[in-house]
């Protein structure tokens, strides 16, 4: 009797109930006696880090990285004839060409162009490799966003987060491995950082911006009181080992929970705690001393876990100012765009200036693109586009000042270079180490992996 309540006791003042660890407490399923266990990868990586940035709800291509002046040229050119498979399309009766609405000047030494919506981040494009030949498989959002995280367009599949994790391990075990750090669910929900058939302990660990980003993390006790309730508690559990055999590795991958659980409440805090960051600092981000929320501070918070061990931090951008989803009007792109731009441009400076970016993929996508045409040339909007959108990648590995591949002249198909997800899935896998073939995970009879049975490493981004 003892000994059951000093376990619950234990359990109480330390981690019961915390978002912070969905993962810990599956580790009961993994399918070693420790999966967070440091992996060599399959190569020398040049990447240990990636900071996922997803801007949710399909950013219009043409508009922000692609540079088309035919569509400007052609503005109100009805086009149908010329594409019959449009004709398919629900809602298309008549379609037309309609213009970019900002205009698109030259940057860096590279002089790639980028349209007026990305001032701070097109001051950083020698360190970008741009690919404008990006595709996708889906233009509902629940899919393109499902498989843009899983590889997977129809069913849930782990996110790519989860597999980095899986295949590397932690390189802190006071903090989670994966991080999702947005201020609500995105299109696919909980299934975009998802660990589905993976050990439990490479599940995302979600965190919401505000006061307590993480709740239930702050020891309710004192830590020098908590860390004899952990030393007697270790005893009593090394007894219940020694009682049962001491080669389970499910029951001791149980007990390391809970120190892995007290060392969360003191890492965790100190990660998400800015007063130590000066003001130059804070200001290049956009962010106010004491500010809790706004991309700014999901973009310091993702340095800083990054700087801590954290392997993969995902951003999505899910603001109050709504999503990407410029159907009713594109001017939606202004505001959204001012949001995430300098603090873009401040993580990207931030890590090169630390050192931090020769080791630290920055990737930045939305899940598709969005139509250059629509059923009227005057229409405010745009729609969903699965067949051409732009995506980049810096640091860790990847050749900057470059553009990969190109859109036709009007910016509706990818047609030089193409890259779809699952080429761009295996290019990040690349650069953190894996051969994307061979990291894999057998479940249900078969052999599964983040690409599937396709995908293809896009070396010409490579440094």
């Amino acid at each position: 009797m003892q000994n059951h309540f000093t376990r619950r006791r234990f359990l109480h003042s330390a981690a019961a109930g915390s978002a912070l660890f969905p993962g810990i407490l599956q580790q009961l399923l993994a399918d070693s006696g420790d999966p967070l266990a440091l992996r060599d990868p399959h190569h020398p990586a040049t990447a240990r880090n990636v900071i996922f940035l997803f801007m949710t709800g399909g950013v219009s291509h043409v508009d922000t990285f692609d540079s088309k002046p035919a569509l400007t040229r052609d503005h109100g050119k009805e086009i149908k004839a010329d594409h019959p498979e449009i004709q398919n399309r629900p809602g298309y009766e008549r379609i037309y060409l309609k213009r970019p609405q900002w205009e698109f000047a030259p940057h860096g030494q590279c002089g790639t162009e980028v349209s007026t919506l990305f001032p701070h981040v097109a001051g950083c494009l020698d360190d970008i490799a741009l690919i404008r030949s990006m595709h996708t498989s889906h233009s509902n959002h629940y899919n393109a966003t499902l498989g843009m995280h899983t590889g997977s367009f129809a069913f849930a599949r782990p996110s790519i987060g989860s597999w980095v994790s899986y295949g590397l391990g932690t390189m802190n075990r006071n903090l989670p491995g994966f991080v999702v750090i947005a201020p609500k669910q995105t299109y696919a929900g909980t299934q975009v950082y998802a660990n589905d058939f993976l050990p439990g302990a490479h599940q995302g660990t979600l965190v919401v911006p505000g006061a307590q980003p993480v709740a239930n993390v702050a020891p309710r006790i004192p830590a020098d009181r908590q860390a004899i309730e952990l030393a007697a508690l270790r005893g009593i559990n090394e007894a219940h080992l020694a009682a049962r055999g001491s080669n389970d590795p499910l029951l001791e991958a149980r007990l390391r929970t809970f120190e892995t659980a007290f060392g969360m409440q003191m890492a965790v805090p100190e990660a998400f705690d800015f007063k130590q960051e000066t003001d130059a600092t804070l200001e290049s981000y956009a962010l106010e001393r004491g500010q809790t929320s706004g991309f700014g501070w999901q973009c310091l918070a993702a340095r800083r876990l990054v700087e801590r061990g954290v392997r993969f931090v995902e951003l999505i951008d899910t603001g109050s100012s709504g999503n990407w989803d410029a159907h009713g009007d594109m001017m939606t792109h202004v505001g959204l765009a001012k949001n995430v731009d300098q603090p873009i441009a401040a993580l990207l400076e931030d890590l090169k200036r630390r050192g931090m970016l020769d080791d630290t993929l920055v990737v930045w996508t939305t899940e598709f693109g969005r139509t250059p045409f629509n059923n009227n040339a005057d229409a405010k909007g745009r729609e969903h586009h699965s067949w051409a959108f732009s995506s980049w990648l810096a640091g860790g590995g990847v050749k900057g000042g470059i553009v990969h591949g190109a859109t036709d002249e009007h910016g509706m198909r990818a047609v030089e270079k193409p890259v779809h997800v699952h080429d761009f899935h295996a290019t990040i896998l690349h650069l953190m180490g894996f051969d994307h073939e061979k990291l894999t995970y057998r479940h249900a009879g078969r052999d599964y992996r983040l690409t599937d049975v396709e995908g293809h490493v896009v070396r010409e981004v490579l440094a």
